[in-house]
């Protein structure tokens, strides 16, 4: 596995699958669409979407189901109840050269451990294993542009969110100069 990526990004699927490209994006609390299941009582719902892209001149066969993901909350990497009643997964569907395949999921986990989740996937492309790669992200974190911002007294930024963004303000700041 490489280093985590931040919610949004995309990764390359690597050399055994040039031009194929993945992400996880659209992390954000959801109640799903047909209802709430038994087993999520007492949990917080929440949506995100797995997109895949075909950058090749060739078409790839993708599946991918609630196998192939593993998605876990808090600091201690707890794992999420993933409903995948509720989820729409990517099934044998053949992604087209400059195309795209959108999978969305409905996951839920305690309010409390929502500040830091982590989503794994390792697509399936014509019945080859990719790597599997990680996400990570904060659903915490208000939108706008003060978003990830808080710090604690000692300086440092409570989220990771608020780090990335902390970082990606000094870079802007340091390109400007």
């Amino acid at each position: 596995m490489h280093e985590p990526h931040v919610i949004g990004d995309w990764q390359e699927c690597g050399d055994e699958h040039a031009g194929l490209r993945v992400r996880v994006h659209g992390l954000e609390k959801a109640e799903p669409p047909r209802g709430r299941d038994d087993s999520a009582e007492g949990l917080t719902y929440f949506r995100f979407r797995v997109t895949v892209e075909n950058r090749s001149a060739e078409p790839v066969g993708i599946h991918l189901e609630d196998g192939q993901l593993d998605v876990r909350t808090g600091p201690d990497g707890e794992s999420a109840f993933l409903d995948w009643r509720n989820s729409h997964f990517i099934e044998g569907f053949d992604v087209y050269p400059l195309r795209r395949a959108t999978a969305v999921l409905y996951a839920a986990a305690p309010e409390s451990a929502l500040s830091l989740v982590d989503i794994q996937v390792q697509l399936k492309a014509d019945d080859e294993w990719t790597d599997r790669y990680l996400w990570s992200g904060d659903m915490t974190v208000p939108d706008g542009p003060q978003a990830g911002t808080a710090t604690r007294a000692d300086g440092v930024s409570e989220t990771l969110a608020g780090q990335i963004s902390t970082f990606l303000r000094e870079q802007a700041e340091r390109g400007q100069h």
